[in-house]
């Protein structure tokens, strides 16, 4: 196959994972005889000091080009200023919304080998395997905004095209796991709720197959750290998700390790961890590249129809995860790079079919 890949590797730690991620993506491409060409834009704090935008138009062709986007991260203090014009914010709403990107997929999985990193104690963590399908370019962020020296207003709006989307998504997905789809609204006070909540439940009728329940935001806050083994697929809306999902990453110990893609109806994606730039860790060598890495096996499978291939880096990444070596936000000493090439080594034992590496696959599953 060939593809070709943008990447964004915008701000702060941003650089160090996307490398990370375009080198294991290399693997992948030699060893399965693909080809995949990298292309390196600007997006974020870094677009705005080179052309004083933070989604040049240079930018967002090639990513309309392209057959898929890898990104890093992007803001931080230099442009962090709350009356800027300009932010770098803009550039990643900007591209989701030119790029139709809707649904945003967040797994998350809690590896028993790290479970003491969570804060939560070990018997509530158990069987954690939860699909977040957040809506990404409608709600709060994308809504009309004012602001006066007293008074300022977001615009929280949503249409029954735009929630039936990304909850048909949703549903499909619940279809292909445990069949259970959890839907989290504020129907007890928004009205843009109520019609999210309406508009679930007529389409439940379409997937008599799948179960479906409701839960207001701030309970699913609650339960989602006591009782988060109960859930299987949750789909809510842009700001509840952004919340939720950063909440969930405690479960499995750090921001570091969770990926995302975001998908629309066509075959372009936009990969990205979950993490933000962490500009106090930047240029150190010791960020956490496996949500780069994971994001990049998903940018396979979603993208690209390349499933084993995604497969193969999630194995590898499951490897180092039990056995190690890892990164500082998970208690090892290990750098960026010592993970990179330790997935890199993994990939490596796994595809070549004869060591420990596959004789462990097979134990666990």
């Amino acid at each position: 196959m060939k593809a070709s890949i943008v990447t964004l590797p915008g701000d702060g730690v941003g650089p160090e994972v996307t490398s990370a991620a375009v080198a294991v993506l290399s693997a992948v491409a030699d060893h399965y005889d693909h080809t995949f060409s990298f292309e390196t834009q600007l997006i974020g704090g870094c677009a705005i000091d080179a052309t004083g935008e933070p989604l040049p138009a240079a930018t967002l062709d090639a990513c309309k080009r392209a057959d898929a986007v890898l990104l890093g991260a992007v803001g931080g203090p230099k442009w962090s200023d709350p009356n800027a014009a300009v932010r770098p914010e803009q550039g990643l709403l900007g591209l989701r919304a030119a790029l139709g990107v809707y649904a945003n997929l967040r797994p998350l999985e809690v590896h028993p080998a790290l479970a003491d990193l969570s804060p939560l104690k070990n018997d509530r963590l158990k069987d954690v395997d939860v699909l977040f399908v957040r809506e990404l370019t409608g709600g709060a962020y994308f809504g009309a905004k004012t602001r006066t020296a007293e008074v300022a207003t977001d615009e929280c709006r949503y249409s029954v095209v735009e929630i039936e989307r990304v909850v048909r998504r949703a549903f499909d997905l619940a279809r292909g796991r445990r069949k259970y789809l959890t839907s989290v609204d504020k129907a007890n006070v928004l009205e843009t709720s109520r019609l999210w909540r309406s508009t679930v439940q007529r389409l439940s009728t379409e997937y008599p197959d799948v179960r479906v329940e409701h839960q207001l935001v701030d309970s699913m806050a609650m339960l989602l750290l006591t009782q988060p083994s109960r859930y299987d697929v949750v789909v809510t809306e842009n700001l509840f998700g952004d919340i939720l999902t950063d909440e969930a990453a405690a479960l499995v110990g750090s921001l570091g390790l969770l990926p995302s893609a975001s998908l629309g109806d066509g075959r372009v994606g936009l990969y990205e961890p979950i993490h933000g730039s962490a500009p106090d860790i930047a240029g150190q060598g010791i960020a956490n590249p496996v949500g780069t890495i994971l994001s990049a096996a998903l940018l396979l499978r979603h993208s690209l129809d390349l499933d084993a291939e995604a497969r193969s880096i999630e194995n590898a990444v499951d490897w180092i995860l039990h056995n190690g070596p890892r990164s500082r936000d998970l208690g090892g000493r290990a750098g960026t790079q010592d993970v990179v090439n330790a997935v890199l080594a993994a990939f490596e034992d796994q595809t070549g079919a004869t060591d420990s590496f596959l004789r462990w696959g097979r134990a666990n599953g």
